[in-house]
């Protein structure tokens, strides 16, 4: 199959950008799209033409480094699904395909289709972790876990800090990771010592990467290769609340001694 790519090109964060178009030759159906690219980055560098970048680790989509948006959507057309594991199949022969970054103030372009998604790590170095001994691999079974909030948790978990959940919302915002992170350890007992400070720390650092706010649109679930649900957003929200509220008391209580 024959495909046309049109691929934003920035030389770096303070260049500015262009669409370039490509041609893509005899693809696959059975290539995934990064392997597509590979080809079309050989072609670039035999023409002595300077490669697309592009960022990947894994390419088995668990590691969440590839992304970008493909005719619009965040990984591409296909559902539960990162760009590394998107196949060429799902397109058609003769497919116009335009690749673009995350698009996010919060998420500043590198290079190319690279951006920068350290404010991620700032977001669960604030807060995003346990200090609580749990003991070595044989102690797992040791404190009992409701099967229902153990569920929960391991969904929450499953998400890969992609980022498509930002790069999909009309606002920019990093509710569904926060809601993620915080509710995977809320919802556990070794996590509720930190629960409220948890939830405060985390949530004060989505503003000061200058994330926008979440009105529920719902793009970040659609576009989620994990399928993480809105719901650790409400419960996030109610951690937040809940510790606002505690906080707010402790202060007025320590200001009337």
């Amino acid at each position: 199959m024959n495909l046309t790519l049109h691929v934003w090109r920035q030389a770096k964060a303070s260049a500015p950008g262009r669409m370039e178009r490509y041609e893509a030759k005899d693809v696959s159906p059975d290539m995934s799209f990064l392997e597509m690219l590979d080809v079309v980055n050989e072609k670039l560098i035999a023409d002595g033409k300077t490669p697309i970048t592009f960022e990947h680790d894994c390419r088995e989509g668990i590691c969440g480094s590839c992304g970008f948006m493909i005719n619009g959507v965040a990984h591409g057309p296909k559902s539960g699904t990162t760009v590394c594991q998107l196949h060429m199949r799902s397109f058609k022969d003769g497919d116009e395909l335009y690749l673009e970054p995350w698009r996010a103030k919060a998420f500043p372009v590198l290079k190319d289709l690279m951006v920068d998604r350290n404010a991620f790590d700032r977001i669960i170095a604030a807060g995003g972790y346990i200090t609580a001994r749990t003991g070595s691999a044989p102690d797992g079974n040791a404190i009992p876990v409701p099967k229902a909030s153990s569920d929960q948790a391991m969904d929450a978990a499953a998400c890969i800090g992609c980022g498509a959940c930002v790069a999909a919302c009309p606002n920019a915002s990093a509710a569904l990771f926060s809601g993620a992170k915080i509710s995977h350890l809320g919802l556990l007992p070794q996590g509720q010592a930190e629960r409220e400070r948890r939830a405060l720390r985390m949530v004060a650092q989505v503003k000061a990467e200058q994330f926008g706010n979440c009105t529920n649109i719902g793009e970040c679930e659609a576009v989620c290769p994990k399928h993480i649900p809105l719901a650790v957003i409400a419960r996030m929200n109610r951690d937040y609340l809940k510790a606002s509220w505690k906080d707010r008391g402790a202060v007025k209580q320590d200001e009337s001694a």
